[in-house]
């Protein structure tokens, strides 16, 4: 960044402003960006306790987490009255945050459905991801469509008694997850409240199932879209290293700016971080999730 004298006093504190808001951003910026949340599930992979969760998260750049709080996550359901204050004191210490759940909940009956959403609440978080539902045993998505909606219709009133945000995630293939194709998606969000219900816009997942028509879907959806997943993607189906799929050459970040999407970014690592024969380090996660942020920051400052 040019210093006072190459620059207007004025223009200088804004960029230092804009950087301020997101660490890394690109000198000039003006627009302040979402926050970066890391979907933490990657750290059950070096079994890192909610110490060295919150260090790596620090260290790696981002604003905080997106927490696994479901069987075989990072928090059991049944500990996370106990665990997720806990684990976000970890992460407040070193001035990062829990933002974001990912949970099993499919309705209001899910194990400790209601402790974790109201420990949630009291710990700031606003979404929570729900669970999937699998198209099974010769039905259809049509045919789950109204059982769907009327679980979830329990929760919208639940999540408006307490003060949090449902998103429904979208999966590939689309015939295997209901809501993987995103026009039974509409279908299942499109009459309830937006800050009770909505969607977390999986674009890798969307590219797979729709292809270049996931544009028309995302549009369709805009007014439910509430939090973004980000996976790099290359077609037919292969995540990959962020930069290296077809997310640079979208204009979804531009979409998302359009729209003033303001909820933290989920960053999803979902290839093999440490390259084919590697072991998996602390070392070399911590250079993935850098990576990844720079990446992410790129698309986001040009477009």
């Amino acid at each position: 960044m040019s210093p006072p004298s190459a620059v207007s006093r004025r223009e200088f504190l804004a960029a230092s402003a804009a950087a301020a808001l997101w660490p890394g951003a690109a000198p000039g910026t003006r627009r302040a960006a979402p926050p970066l949340a890391v979907f933490s599930k990657v750290y059950q992979e070096l079994k890192l306790d909610f110490d060295g969760a919150a260090e790596i998260t620090a260290e790696a750049g981002f604003e905080g987490i997106d927490c696994p709080v479901r069987p075989r996550g990072e928090i059991a359901p049944e500990r996370a009255v106990d665990d997720m204050p806990r684990y976000a004191d970890a992460l407040r210490k070193r001035k990062v945050d829990m933002l974001l759940l990912a949970t099993e909940i499919t309705s209001v009956a899910s194990p400790h459905a209601e402790n974790i959403l109201r420990t949630a609440k009291k710990l700031g978080i606003r979404h929570y991801r729900l669970g999937t539902r699998l198209i099974r045993g010769g039905r259809t998505s049509a045919a789950m469509i109204p059982e769907a909606r009327a679980e979830i219709k329990e929760l919208a009133a639940l999540n408006r008694e307490i003060g949090i945000c449902a998103i429904f995630q979208n999966h590939s293939p689309g015939g295997q997850y209901l809501g993987g194709d995103l026009a039974v998606m509409s279908e299942i969000v499109k009459d309830f409240d937006p800050d009770q219900v909505g969607v977390a816009f999986d674009l890798g997942h969307a590219i797979v199932v729709h292809g270049d028509d996931w544009t028309g879907h995302f549009e369709r959806l805009k007014t439910h879209v509430k939090v973004a997943y980000v996976k790099d993607v290359r077609r037919p189906k292969q995540f990959v290293a962020f930069g290296e799929g077809e997310f640079g050459k979208t204009d979804w970040f531009r979409r998302l700016k359009q729209m003033n999407y303001a909820a933290p970014f989920s960053v999803h690592v979902e290839y093999d971080w440490a390259g084919k024969g590697n072991p998996k380090t602390r070392e070399a996660l911590l250079g993935t999730l850098k990576q990844c942020a720079a990446a992410l920051r790129r698309w986001y400052s040009e477009a």
